[in-house]
């Protein structure tokens, strides 16, 4: 077995395992992976209830790492996450005691709860992998994802994401309530839970970070052909001007998405493909990664919000007009 088929299966065991004990969100799993994949962040948006939280800490269970939950309030300080210098007076110095950005796993609960100097303190960490605390500057660990989520519902006492740090997300998923037969197999599982904890399945092997860093590794080498990257960047280059995919596009459309859509886009395609035992990517792989990367990185006009559409419809209608390879 080559160690590509090697790594591809022991990721795959490890999907599994998480689908065992979340059901019915399939795409919240794999989108978690790819981020996982990708090097990237995940900002999750669903109504409460949904197993965003589980996810994470399920994943963290199959993995080589360490998780912790950060519930982002409107008195949360930058020091509650970056950690802060403590003095020693039997030493008569300060040391620093690290917060709990210096895990592995990271969910941002609620992060539009918590204002500007909170948000910009994440910022740093996921732009450079780094904090800094007065003069000093600290190196976050290799693995690093933080996967935020944000509440649809309520939005009163809420601290809108500016666009810069949407920016630095990877993907914004959108997950939606599960189908009644997955809501069934849901309440199988949790009666399972609570009645006999043994018997819920555990990974019976741990993903180790040298397989992931492989696997990101045999991720940026898979092929892609010269059309299909050129359909790619096609595609990116039309958030900005649409006009040449139709007169309704272009007067929808406030800001296009940045360069650093092009590069996730690019990794989330080849994470895809990889994903899906596949040595190549193809238009499809781009496709299925396209409204998640781009989403929170287009900006509508007060006109397109008129006439109710909404970024995934901006999207599809790219998508829908854009030759294919």
């Amino acid at each position: 077995m080559s160690e590509t088929v090697s790594n591809q299966v022991a990721v795959q065991q490890l999907k599994n395992y998480i689908n065992q004990k979340i059901i019915g969100q399939n795409t919240l799993v794999e989108r978690l992976l790819i981020a996982l994949l990708a090097d990237g962040h995940l900002l999750v948006e669903g109504a409460p209830g949904l197993a965003k939280t589980r996810a994470i800490k399920v994943l963290s269970e199959g993995i080589e790492g360490d998780f912790h939950r950060i519930q982002f309030t409107p008195d949360l300080l930058p020091a509650d996450l970056t950690g802060t210098e403590i003095y020693r007076p039997q030493e008569g110095s300060f040391k620093f005691q690290p917060g709990p950005l210096f895990h592995n796993l990271i969910l941002a609960d609620e992060i539009n709860r918590s204002p500007a100097k909170v948000q910009a303190a994440l910022l740093e960490a996921m732009a450079e992998r780094q904090i800094t605390v007065g003069s000093e500057t600290y190196e976050l660990p290799q693995l690093f994802l933080v996967m935020a989520t944000q509440n649809p519902i309520e939005q009163e006492g809420t601290y809108p994401l500016p666009e810069a740090q949407l920016d630095r997300f990877l993907m914004h998923v959108n997950i939606d309530y599960p189908e009644l037969a997955h809501e069934k197999e849901i309440l199988h599982l949790a009666r399972r839970e609570a009645s006999e904890p043994a018997l819920v399945a555990n990974p019976s092997e741990l993903l180790s970070q040298a397989t992931l860093f492989q696997a990101r590794n045999e991720i940026l080498e898979i092929y892609m052909a010269d059309n299909i990257e050129e359909y790619l960047l096609q595609l990116v280059l039309a958030t900005r001007n649409p006009g040449a995919y139709g007169e309704d596009l272009a007067k929808w459309i406030e800001y296009g998405a940045s360069p650093r859509a092009t590069i996730g886009l690019d990794r989330c395609a080849r994470a895809h493909a990889w994903l899906h035992g596949q040595d190549y990517v193809g238009p499809e792989n781009i496709q299925a990664m396209a409204y998640d990367v781009l989403r929170h990185r287009i900006i509508l006009n007060y006109e397109a919000e008129a006439d109710g559409i909404t970024p995934d419809i901006f999207i599809n209608a790219l998508i829908t007009r854009i030759a294919v390879p």
